[in-house]
């Protein structure tokens, strides 16, 4: 998500923009002397670019050098299909001349305008950037609107989804921007990140009425603490719901996301209709960001889009520094591998207008991901291994997060992902909600280290497996769950301590949870791990298989996921793809010849198209801030299980026809290199 970062040149934030322009009945604009191309919707929509700059009270003379010629210029280059600026970032000032909200100190011209009319006349959609419930000018001028916080003061940045701020400020200067400026729509920042737990005398009696509880939780660890912080996510739905349902009734042509809601930060199913869902990857580690976030996006079944940052940023002196080309393209080749929309963020300057020289970068970009469109844009996953992202297990985690980037939390999940996908497998991210009645598409499901399941959710589990289905379970706490069906016996309390995990006789230190277990006549044991690098000595089993009606159960009974982030190594990477293909042997595309590429397995306009992306380079290396060569990898060897001798089997973008053998199911391709991103496609 965007933060309000200082960097050298000034404060730098993120916006969205859209196209429905023509379509607003209510435009106080005369357009009798020139018909204007339609703009496309959102869900039509593949490639875009966000401006911001977050203006504030010391912010003069806006749309000094905003001109015309600054925004055909962008348009020219980059041919995006819409384009975000800024209106009013967190500190709650407005860019443009408002009569609802606060503008800045002073203006030159109206810069918003010019954006609107020059998008508008080349069929480019705009989207406004908007600041919701962090609103620092707000909570300065109304501290009755802000938050409440635990000590009975009122918040200084953030607003109360119990107060009157969505009917007396962001709804009306929401269709200030459609009425006025016919902006397409809106990519609320600063939104479902900026709910706070509300300790104001609304929010208690509420939260009394609906819980029957009396005592209120002030911190973690008090009583009732998880059902407040339920009570505090519930309104935020809400308060969202509200303004998404006022808005479309005010025009049902306006599009509306909140910057992260329904991702990994707010990982519930997207039951309220906004328009699309969106969200910005992390600054640094970009690649991992994109290819977690992107299949918890793809999930949900409605339009989606990344946004990658253009820069970096030095965390001790808040400066920026470029990305190069390569970099950003194989930050992008990483969403559109999974059928997303992408967009890319550069700064707009403190009176609002942008820096020319960057556009060259993205008009490099927007050719990389125009070639590959056609090939990738809505493309529906073929459903392979399902990796469970659990918001039940998450929520009743010890945080004092309500809405937000989760830290550590997560890890275990983020591991899980990157260790099978370093080892070619194709796999989506998918909560409870996605799961419940469709677990019989998945010939695998992983839960990586989650500690909470309901009985519901759990059988419906086992009766998957039960009737072929197969399971895998990592970490000795979810483990335990499963103990009788795993078909083994727990001895002792899971314990942290100094091991090493043996694979291909070659030994992985780790220092992490464990549980010894005794394996049944019911399962077999897979794989040992030793407490001393004397691999004669002392051992434990480290997983374990065993059959279950029709299906397979198996689990881990170490901890892997938070290693494989911030320790890494090729033993524990293998041990888990070896005990994979175990319960998986016959996965849809198999690729040797090197470890740094992911799988895709995607179906696009009825044909199957193997989306195959290098991860190779430095953009993990937190010492990197940008570079500018992805080494090239191959030749690889790649088999792709296929019921029929295919008609063409071609390498897109560049549509030449791959040699090939098939035989036994099987088609067979050599391919010599891999750049970024490159597609096969079968037909």
């Amino acid at each position: 998500m965007l933060k309000y970062v200082i960097i050298c040149l000034g404060i730098i934030a993120l916006g969205f923009y859209s196209c429905g322009f023509a379509e607003s009945s209510k435009l106080k604009m005369d357009t009798s002397t020139k018909t204007m191309p339609k703009c496309l919707k959102r869900a039509d929509s593949f490639l875009g670019i966000h401006f911001d700059f977050h203006a504030g009270p010391n912010d003069v003379n806006i749309g000094e050098n905003v001109t015309r010629a600054m925004v055909e210029n962008i348009i020219e280059k980059v041919k995006p299909d819409f384009i975000q600026c800024d209106t009013k970032g967190h500190p709650g000032y407005s860019s443009y001349p408002t009569k609802v909200g606060t503008p800045a100190t002073s203006f030159v011209r109206d810069q918003l305008r010019i954006w609107r009319d020059v998008t508008a006349e080349h069929g480019v959609a705009l989207y406004s950037h908007y600041s919701g419930l962090m609103d620092i000018k707000a909570a300065h001028d109304h501290p009755e609107w802000a938050v409440v916080n635990p000590d009975g003061t009122a918040d200084k940045n953030f607003m109360s989804v119990f107060g009157p701020y969505a009917d007396n400020l962001l709804i009306p200067q929401l269709e200030e921007l459609r009425d006025q400026y016919g902006i397409d729509g809106v990519w609320i920042d600063g939104d479902c990140w900026g709910i706070r737990r509300d300790y104001s005398e609304k929010a208690i009696s509420e939260f009394r009425k609906a819980t029957g509880i009396q005592e209120i939780p002030r911190e973690q660890g008090d009583p009732c603490f998880f059902e407040f912080t339920q009570f505090t996510r519930q309104n935020y739905h809400r308060y969202l719901e509200h303004y998404v349902t006022e808005l479309h009734k005010h025009d049902p042509n306006f599009q509306i996301a909140s910057n992260w809601a329904f991702s990994s930060l707010m990982p519930e199913p997207a039951d309220i209709p906004v328009d699309f869902i969106s969200g910005d990857t992390t600054a640094q580690d970009s690649v991992n960001s994109a290819r977690f976030e992107g299949r918890l996006l793809r999930s949900q079944k409605k339009t989606w889009d990344i946004m990658v940052w253009s820069f970096s940023h030095n965390e001790k002196d808040g400066c920026f520094i470029t990305k190069t080309v390569p970099q950003i393209e194989q930050e992008v080749a990483a969403v559109m591998s999974l059928g997303g929309g992408v967009q890319a963020y550069f700064g707009q300057q403190r009176d609002g207008s942008i820096y020319d020289w960057q556009m060259d970068t993205m008009a490099e970009v927007a050719k990389f991901c125009r070639t590959r469109q056609q090939f990738c844009h809505k493309a529906e996953p073929v459903p392979q291994i399902a990796l469970l992202f659990s918001s039940e297990a998450l929520y009743r985690s010890p945080t004092n997060i309500v809405f937000h980037r989760w830290g550590n939390l997560l890890l275990p999940l983020e591991g899980a992902l990157q260790a099978m996908l370093d080892s070619q497998l194709s796999v989506e991210v998918l909560l409870e909600s996605h799961l419940k009645g469709s677990m019989q598409e998945y010939p695998l499901i992983v839960i990586p280290e989650w500690e909470y399941f309901s009985a519901e959710f759990k059988s419906e589990l086992l009766s998957y497996v039960n009737n072929g289905g197969n399971l895998l379970v990592i970490g000795p706490k979810s483990a335990s769950m499963f103990e009788k069906q795993l078909g083994v016996e727990f001895q002792g309390e899971a314990q942290l301590r100094e091991q090493w995990l043996d694979f291909n006789n070659k030994l992985a230190g780790l220092k992490t949870v464990s549980q010894s277990v005794r394996v049944t006549d019911k399962a077999k044991a897979f794989g040992k791990i030793f407490f001393s690098q004397d691999n004669t000595k002392e051992s434990i089993i480290a997983a374990s298989i065993a059959k279950y009606g029709k299906g397979k159960i198996a689990a881990m009974y170490v901890n892997f996921g938070e290693l494989y982030v911030t320790s890494r190594t090729t033993i524990s990477r293998d041990f888990l793809a070896s005990l994979v293909r175990e319960l998986f042997p016959a996965p849809i595309v198999e690729v040797a010849g090197t470890h740094n590429v992911d799988v895709v397995v995607n179906r696009i306009n009825g044909k199957l198209a193997i989306n195959l992306l290098n991860t190779s380079g430095p953009h993990a290396d937190k010492s990197v801030r940008s570079f500018d060569e992805i080494p090239e990898v191959g030749p690889l060897k790649i088999n792709i299980r296929y019921d029929h001798k295919p008609k063409k089997v071609r390498l897109e973008p560049d549509g030449g026809n791959l040699t090939y053998k098939f035989s036994d199911g099987k088609i067979e391709v050599v391919l010599q290199k891999l750049a970024i991103y490159e597609i096969i496609v079968v037909e």
